[in-house]
């Protein structure tokens, strides 16, 4: 078993390569790491001083031109804010394809520093190369946060009685990047206005407010819902915290823009890149629903922590158990001939 060399499905690495390949292989632990790389961990802490950490994170994206910078930025800094830290700066590797404009640069970072000016975050270091390696812009953004250390947050943190509370709606980030690149193609399938407004949802990707809000409320731990959707961040929680749980999927939000995508292209809704989502885990769900709701947020309890490793999801009577995500729903469509 030692010796097994499987192709690699496009997309991120699955648990089990990972722990293989890769966690196996990487022994040093620093005593002043104070969050270490793992499964379903976004980010990495070290400590600054007695009561701060500095907090990183390191997010590759690939896209088009007039959304590879936006949401490039925003999932650095909603993983961040998952951390219990906000960003201070941002760090930008761009690799360009050939045949690329001068004005192609200056739209992505354009997008970049409009955001940085918003959240007061500065752009540190970066390179950029025009290479014939991409076929489309693609993105290295590592984020730099700040946190009080006894406010340092890990999906490695439920405990079963938690309750699982989803903010706005799953697929935002899928969504909206299939209204990007499949637009004209939607538009011949669906109503201009639920593409337009599906294009749209970049602008819902922010989960910052909803983070500082949750750690006013008291939580056990968040993540970002990205790829592999709500059932990868589902089971990547309850690896990491070494606990089950029990969802309704009827409970989960998800807006009727990305059912009708995702029924145009016959893909899972639930395993669709979902940043703009923050899954919680707190012991009062209620009460964040309330503070979320309360702020503009919609958010809702959709299950609960359970001990064990039973991860299920029910659907009235019936009800699965979760298995190791896989490839995102994404892919299916962006990779097709």
């Amino acid at each position: 078993m030692g010796n097994e060399d499987h192709i690699l499905e496009i997309g991120r690495v699955n648990e089990r390569v990972m722990r293989r390949s890769v966690f196996n292989h990487l022994t040093v632990k620093r005593p002043e790491v104070l969050i270490h790389l793992g499964v379903g961990e976004d980010c990495s802490a070290i400590e600054a001083g007695d009561d701060e950490a500095f907090v990183f994170t390191i997010d590759p994206m690939a896209g088009a031109v007039d959304e590879v910078g936006k949401i490039a930025f925003q999932i650095a800094a909603n993983d961040v804010a998952a951390a219990g830290a906000k960003m201070i700066g941002l760090l930008v590797d761009i690799a360009l394809p050939i045949g690329s404009k001068e004005s192609d640069l200056r739209r992505i970072i354009s997008d970049i520093s409009t955001l940085s000016e918003h959240y007061n975050v500065e752009v540190l270091a970066g390179d950029t190369i025009v290479t014939d390696a991409v076929n489309k812009p693609l993105l290295s953004v590592t984020g730099v946060g700040k946190a009080n250390r006894d406010e340092l947050l890990a999906p490695s943190g439920l405990s079963p009685g938690d309750e699982l509370v989803i903010t706005k709606w799953i697929g935002l980030e899928g969504t909206a990047i299939l209204a990007s690149e499949k637009r004209d193609f939607l538009k011949e399938r669906l109503p201009a206005d639920i593409v337009n407004a599906a294009f749209d949802f970049s602008e819902l990707m922010n989960v910052m407010p909803e983070s500082e809000i949750a750690r006013e409320v008291g939580v056990s731990a968040m993540h970002d819902v990205t790829e592999g959707g709500i059932f990868g961040a589902l089971w990547e929680m309850g690896v990491a915290s070494g606990v089950g749980f029990e969802v309704d999927i009827n409970k989960i939000p998800v807006r009727q823009e990305t059912i009708e995508i995702c029924e145009v292209f016959d893909i899972n809704p639930y395993m669709l890149m979902s940043s703009g989502s923050m899954l919680i885990g707190t012991p009062k769900g209620n009460l964040l629903v309330d503070m979320l709701e309360s702020a503009g947020i919609h958010a809702s309890v959709i299950g609960y922590v359970i001990e064990g490793a039973d991860r299920i999801v029910r659907n009235g009577l019936d009800k699965r158990y979760l298995e190791p995500s896989r490839s995102d729903e994404l892919y299916k469509v962006l990779n097709k001939a």
